[in-house]
């Protein structure tokens, strides 16, 4: 054994733990759907914003979406400019500081289809 440390893909594998394997959920279902109506984010963006907020590096989320790195840039950004943030730590502290508090009427829409 070296006196070099391991790297984090390697200590995912030598514990037997791949990265898609720690799917990490900030957010549930109700609070994304909350998010990407309040920021009017497409589908494809919230996709983008989930798996942003999953860790993953933009190359990555582009393999995973059968995309070019340079489609996933172009949805960040635009994200970010929707979000009025800067950089993906920006985003992420802005999403899961609103869900926190997420409006009652918002509720009562998701529950019955109808706004108030």
């Amino acid at each position: 054994m070296s006196g070099a440390p391991r790297s984090a893909p390697e200590f995912a594998r030598q514990d037997g733990v791949s990265y898609a394997d720690l799917k990490l959920m900030l957010l549930d279902k109700k609070q994304w759907s909350y998010v990407q109506r309040r920021y009017e984010l497409t589908p494809r963006e919230r996709q983008i914003a989930e798996l942003i907020c999953q860790g993953l590096r933009n190359g990555n989320i582009a393999k995973s979406l059968r995309i070019k790195p340079g489609t996933v840039k172009t949805h960040t950004r635009n994200i970010y400019r929707k979000v009025r943030v800067k950089s993906k730590i920006g985003m992420l502290l802005t999403f899961v500081t609103d869900v926190r508090v997420i409006p009652a009427e918002y509720n009562h829409t998701l529950a019955t289809g109808l706004p108030d």
